[in-house]
């Protein structure tokens, strides 16, 4: 679906899911080649920036928790001109939906006395990119929050499942959004040769809101290492706890188990038995045993 905007002299292409026919108009009139032209009927693996005689082609990556997106990123294709801008990209995305419609406000309000330039057009809707970045990652934040406060309400084991999702999810966010940096340093140098140094701003006002969004996401990994450990912590400590319990059942019953074996032998001297209250000796005797084990168990302190 092709989407045009224009204001002043300035104009914004906006291709979702492009087709053939859509793409050879664009290349018809912007001069793109075919080469570009073949690159952007589908997604590309990689981001990277191509310097042409006109223009400058850079594809970036953005990560999403969508369910149906889950583990993949969504891409966006920008083809910089001098007085226009393209953007390519194959799935829905709710900054460029919301790019269109400031733009379209831009448009009809008709701001006379403000000059657009590329630039500004292109750090717009970076602003938007990373800020919708920033939403997932408050999302995330969230579901660490929660995760934290189970914890530590005794839900450790359950937490496990939780932590190493939410580590994935952010491992794609730190996989993806440090990509950028390089990207960014090359259209930084080649956007200034072609649109001229006074657009240096927006490229360094790009790289910000990058290092924003990137550097929170690191932040919150670190959090969830942090968590992780303090859960195996907590998990290794219950453990113990259950371990020695069973540990001084065990050491308890065992007398109990071998003088119930060596009454149980069937010899003629044992003694007590043939006793009239043979029985009752021998149980209380029993009982008597493990009462004193329990009393100097507690003593040391062992539970």
């Amino acid at each position: 679906m092709l989407t045009r905007f224009e204001h002043q002299d300035i104009t914004w292409i906006d291709l979702e899911n492009p087709s053939v026919e859509e793409l050879d108009e664009i290349s018809k009139e912007f001069s793109i080649g075919a080469v570009l032209t073949e690159e952007l009927l589908t997604p590309t693996a990689k981001p990277r920036v191509d310097v042409y005689a006109e223009s400058t082609y850079a594809v970036f990556h953005f990560p999403t928790l969508r369910e149906v997106d889950e583990g993949q990123a969504q891409e966006v294709d920008i083809i910089l001109g001098k007085k226009h801008l393209i953007t390519v990209h194959y799935t829905p995305m709710d900054a460029i939906d919301d790019f269109k419609k400031a733009f379209e406000v831009e448009t009809l309000v008709g701001k006379k006395n403000r000059k657009l330039h590329v630039g500004h057009l292109l750090f717009e809707l970076a602003e938007r990119l990373y800020h919708e970045s920033e939403n997932e990652l408050a999302v995330l934040e969230d579901t660490i929050e929660n995760v934290e406060k189970r914890i530590f309400l005794g839900e450790e084991r359950e937490m496990v499942s939780a932590i190493s999702k939410v580590t994935r999810q952010l491992l794609e966010h730190k996989r993806v959004l440090g990509n950028h940096v390089q990207t960014l340093e090359v259209l930084e140098q080649v956007g200034t040769s072609l649109l001229g140094k006074g657009m240096r701003n927006y490229f360094h006002g790009m790289a910000s809101l990058h290092y924003r969004v990137y550097n929170r996401a690191v932040t919150m990994a670190d959090m969830v290492d942090e968590l992780r450990e303090t859960n195996m912590a907590l998990l290794t400590t219950r453990q113990n706890e259950i371990m020695k319990n069973l540990t001084i059942i065990a050491f308890v019953t065992f007398p109990l188990t071998l003088v119930a074996g060596i009454f149980g032998m069937n010899t003629v001297s044992t003694p007590l038995i043939g006793h009239p209250q043979d029985f009752y000796i021998i149980l209380i005797g029993m009982i008597v045993m493990m009462i004193t084990f329990f009393v100097y168990f507690k003593a040391r302190k062992w539970f």
